[in-house]
């Protein structure tokens, strides 16, 4: 009888961990994880992956020094010398101010939707009438997250949060943390014709709003999405029903709350895969709308891509 030998897929085991950094009001688990079924999908393909809890409404400097001291216990414990970052929203920048501080610990820093270059929605409230509202709100449901979380101590500063995301203070972090910033302005994404002239093949050149793709030894990456609220909405997911408002105010080609040339950063995969704020991390038990990107295989893809990079 033929024997068949069951070989693991090791696809996606990268040199270093994998730390899932998840964003502004965000949490490792409540009820379901932030990052719903990405942690299970890396593991699948041989990558190694945490996904710490950080003040989910705070600067990012106050959330960068817990994630730093989270990364160094995460280094003593394994052994291993550095740690791959990939932060959703908020957790890019706050990623980036840890890479800024210790890069000697970061091999890499991806940054999915994360407002780079601030959000219109932040700027709604930012120094505006609304913003004393916000803040009350925001403390009160970020008090009952931290709760949920199992953290009721955790620092809570909606302000902080307020000034982390709106256009202005983006733009002054991005001043003291230039590193893998785009220097020039977004630019249309052009299209290339790689094909013969017999079968021409056009893709889009998303290198033309590239930021350096590395700095201190660290690798940059990005990728983001964009949501239409009539094609691509879910009426199960109460996401799309917040989103769906946001995206009036959140600029063009945005993905609910965040404009596509605010994201870019590093090496910028892509900026148009089709989903919105939450479903760039599979959120809400993974429920998307119509003609949606799938994210898990996205994550996988990236695993698959730090490995090669000897990353």
């Amino acid at each position: 009888m033929a024997s068949f030998t069951s070989h693991a897929d090791t696809s996606g085991k990268t040199q270093y961990p994998i730390v899932l950094v998840h964003g502004h009001a965000g949490f490792d688990r409540i009820l379901a994880d932030y990052f719903y079924g990405v942690k299970h999908a890396l593991r699948g393909v041989g990558a190694t992956a945490y996904t710490p809890q950080v003040p989910g409404w705070n600067s990012d400097e106050v959330r960068g020094e817990i994630l730093l001291a989270y990364i160094e216990e995460l280094l003593a414990t394994t052994g291993a010398n550095k740690v791959n970052l990939i932060g959703h929203s908020q957790g890019g920048s706050t990623s980036r101010y840890v890479a800024a501080v210790r890069p000697d610990l970061i091999a890499s820093i991806t940054t999915i939707a994360t407002p780079h270059y601030g959000s219109p929605v932040a700027d709604l409230v930012n120094d505006t009438p609304l913003e004393g509202l916000a803040v009350t709100l925001g403390n009160a449901i970020a008090r009952f997250e931290a709760i949920l979380a199992g953290e009721p101590d955790q620092a809570v500063d909606t302000m902080a949060t307020i000034r982390a995301l709106n256009t202005q203070d983006a733009l002054h972090f991005n001043a003291q943390y230039p590193q893998g910033v785009r220097s020039s302005r977004c630019k249309t994404v052009p299209r290339k014709n790689i094909g013969k002239w017999w079968w021409p093949k056009y893709v889009k050149d998303y290198s033309v709003n590239d930021g350096a793709r590395s700095s201190n030894g660290i690798r940059y990456y990005s990728w983001s999405a964009n949501y239409n609220p009539v094609f691509n909405s879910n009426v199960l997911d109460p996401a799309d029903a917040v989103l769906a408002i946001t995206s009036v105010f959140a600029g063009a080609d945005n993905d609910g709350l965040v404009p596509r040339c605010s994201t870019h950063f590093g090496q910028v995969i892509r900026d148009d895969y089709v989903g919105n704020h939450a479903d760039e991390i599979n959120g809400m038990f993974g429920l998307r709308g119509l003609w949606t990107t799938s994210p898990v295989p996205l994550y996988v893809e990236h695993a698959r891509r730090l490995k090669k990079a000897g990353l």
